[in-house]
C-alpha cells in the first residue's frame, strides 16, 4: 500500500490532535512544553537515526513511502518522532485525566524501576556488541535514572499509562514491521540486535519507544511544571 507509513503517522495523530481541544483535556495548552519536549527529544533521536540508517543498521522500504527525503530519512519518519509522542504523551493525560489515581504506588514504582534497570544492564552484560541493543538500552538507563533522581513522581504514572500505550505502540509498530502486510515497512539488520521478536516487533523497539516517550514527557512536566 503506497504512502502506508504517512497514512499510520496521520491516523495516530488525528484523533488525540481532536480530543486535545475537549473541554476536559485542554491538551493544546500543554503544546508549548510538549513540543519543546519534542525538540529535545528529536536532536537526540534524528541524529541517531540519521547514523543507523546510514550504516545499514535499519532501513526503510521505498513501496510505502512518499518519495521524499529530509537529510537521508523519509519525511514520514521525522513525522513519525512528532505524531507518535503527540498521541502517546496525550493518552498519557487523558488517562490521568480520567483517573487521577491511575499510578503505581511507591513501593511497586520502586520495584519496577529496579527490576527494569536490572534487566537492561544484565542484556547490556551479554550484548553490548550490538548496536540498537547498546544505544537504546543504554538512553533508556540514562533517562530512566535521571527521572528517578529528579522527579520520582513521574515514573508512578508513566510505568502505568506505558502499559496502555503499548497497545496502539504493538498495532502500529506492528503494522511497520511487518505484520499483515506483504513486506516490512522499516526493516532492522539483525546482527545489531537481539534478532528476538514480539511478533515482528524487535524486543529493542519497547525500551527505544520507552526512552523517547520519557524524554518527552519529563521536558514537558520540567517546562511547564503541570501536575502529574
Amino acid at each position: 500500500m503506497k504512502f502506508l507509513y504517512l497514512w499510520l503517522n496521520v491516523g495516530s495523530f488525528i484523533i488525540p490532535f481532536i480530543f486535545s481541544f475537549h473541554p476536559r483535556l485542554k491538551f493544546y495548552k500543554k503544546w508549548k512544553s510538549f513540543f519543546l519536549g519534542i525538540i529535545v527529544m528529536m536532536a537526540v533521536f534524528i541524529p541517531w537515526d540519521i547514523i543507523f540508517t546510514e550504516n545499514g543498521f535499519w532501513g526503510f522500504n521505498p513501496d510505502y513511502l512518499t518519495g521524499y527525503y529530509l537529510l537521508g530519512l523519509p519525511v514520514e519518519e521525522w513525522l513519525f518522532f512528532i505524531c507518535i509522542p503527540y498521541a502517546c504523551i496525550f493518552t498519557h493525560y487523558a488517562l490521568l485525566e480520567i483517573s487521577p489515581k491511575f499510578r503505581f504506588g511507591h513501593r511497586t514504582t520502586h520495584i519496577i524501576y529496579i527490576s527494569l534497570i536490572t534487566a537492561l544492564i544484565i542484556i547490556l552484560w551479554y550484548y553490548y556488541d550490538h548496536w540498537y541493543t547498546l544505544l537504546s538500552f543504554v538512553y533508556a538507563l540514562l533517562v530512566l535514572a535521571i527521572v528517578f533522581n529528579s522527579k520520582k513522581e513521574l515514573l508512578r504514572s508513566f510505568f502505568a499509562t506505558y502499559l496502555v500505550i503499548l497497545i496502539p505502540f504493538f498495532i502500529v509498530n506492528g503494522i511497520l514491521t511487518g505484520t499483515g502486510i506483504e513486506d516490512q515497512v522499516v526493516w532492522y539488520n539483525n546482527d545489531e540486535n537481539l534478532a528476538k521478536r514480539i511478533l515482528t516487533i524487535p524486543v529493542e523497539d519497547t525500551i527505544y519507544n520507552l526512552g523517547m516517550l520519557l524524554t518527552v514527557l519529563f521536558v514537558t512536566e520540567a517546562s511547564g511544571k503541570v501536575k502529574v
